[in-house]
């Protein structure tokens, strides 16, 4: 991938544990890579095609000193962050932070800490059978999209299916959607349950009736057995109401353990 680099930006802030070292401020070093595709920018020789490395120095130093902060490794989670949410353009940013003062009593060049984050695509399932179930699904969207983490990319249609397992109640109504988040995988899952909890959904009976229902299918292409996320989703390949709009959006995504196309599966299942 392309990349833009800042090498040894120097900023003089006020972060660190000793009371000192807020009070009288010292001298960090901090170095950046951002990834993006630099390819427009190459032919339309245009800056507005890609990113202005000036202004991302003035914008990194104010993020830097906007804030007290005790330790290097929070400081460059800052800047990470704000990079990713406020440069559209950029899929991925390394930071790294160079303390040469660090006050531990040893001769050092320098401590350091270096992070790198990056927008990551997850597929999320989204179903409802109680209510109004068109506004269930449209508020579940608008949640996750309003955080500042997730951007909903992608929106599959909307199909009635039947039940599965307890079948004594309504038909659903299942769909599926494309979100590029900074979330980690846990942290998805907290906000989408989160969500759930938000719009009223109670679990009284397995397989049972709900207002929402939001599950990860695919983060990436990560293969996890954890208890809390286990990915790809289980069974989701025998789930005609997952694989379905999953087609939609998504018909050419691998199964990252199946090694097979959605939409071979879904053929497979449709026969």
């Amino acid at each position: 991938m392309d990349r833009i680099r800042i090498r040894d930006l120097q900023i003089y802030s006020y972060h660190g544990v000793n009371t000192q070292e807020k009070e009288m401020g010292q001298r960090f070093v901090v170095s950046i890579d951002i990834f993006l595709d630099l390819r427009k920018a190459g032919v339309s020789d245009n800056l507005t095609d890609t990113v202005n490395y000036a202004q991302l120095c003035y914008d990194v130093e104010k993020v830097f000193n906007s804030e007290k902060l005790d330790l290097i490794e929070a400081a460059a989670e800052k800047v990470a962050d704000f990079v990713l949410k406020n440069y559209e353009s950029v899929e991925k940013v390394a930071v790294e932070i160079k303390k040469p003062w660090a006050p531990i009593g040893k001769p050092l060049e320098y401590a350091s800490v270096k992070i790198e984050r990056s927008w990551h695509t997850v597929y999320v399932a989204v179903g409802s059978n109680i209510g109004d179930k068109h506004k269930n699904i449209r508020d579940a969207i608008d949640i996750i999209n309003a955080s500042s983490s997730c951007r909903i990319t992608k929106v599959s249609n909307m199909y009635e299916t039947k039940p599965v397992g307890f079948v004594e109640q309504e038909d659903f109504l299942n769909g599926a959607i494309e979100v590029k988040t900074l979330f980690t995988p846990h942290a998805m899952m907290d906000m989408l349950l989160e969500t759930e909890k938000i719009l009223k959904r109670e679990r009284v009976i397995r397989w049972g009736p709900r207002t929402i229902d939001l599950d990860i299918i695919f983060y990436d292409e990560l293969i996890s057995y954890d208890d809390k996320v286990i990915l790809p989703h289980p069974r989701m390949e025998d789930r005609l109401f997952v694989l379905k709009p999953m087609c939609d959006i998504a018909p050419y995504f691998i199964h990252p353990v199946l090694k097979k196309r959605l939409i071979d599966l879904f053929e497979e299942q449709n026969i």
